[in-house]
């Protein structure tokens, strides 16, 4: 199992729309699709800093499941289109994270 850690860096005055973007279309979009994701993280004193998690199993079920969410009509007509007016897709960090065997989320 490992962790993708995902930090975004939000546009400026755009951290409402792009919170409620996300957790009223994407997070339940990418769970109905498999995704389990973890977390979703908002910056205490920086509006540009959103982050969130996910789990996957294996690199395989990772493979899967972006092939499902990205490759979907419903990504590619319809949210993925909307998310560069919120969101700057050239700053996206991802880490690919494992737990250690005191971690909760193990």
């Amino acid at each position: 199992m490992f962790f993708e850690l995902r930090q975004y860096a939000i546009r400026p005055g755009k951290k409402d729309a792009w919170v409620r973007m996300m957790e009223d279309e994407i997070i339940p979009f990418q769970q109905s699709q498999g995704m389990v994701i973890v977390g979703s993280f908002t910056g205490e004193e920086d509006d540009s800093v959103y982050v969130w998690m996910r789990r996957f199993d294996s690199e395989e079920e990772r493979e899967q499941l972006y092939e499902k969410v990205y490759q979907s009509d419903k990504w590619l007509n319809d949210i993925g289109p909307r998310i560069p007016e919120l969101m700057d897709r050239e700053q996206i960090q991802v880490q690919r994270i494992e737990a250690t065997k005191m971690s909760a989320l193990r």
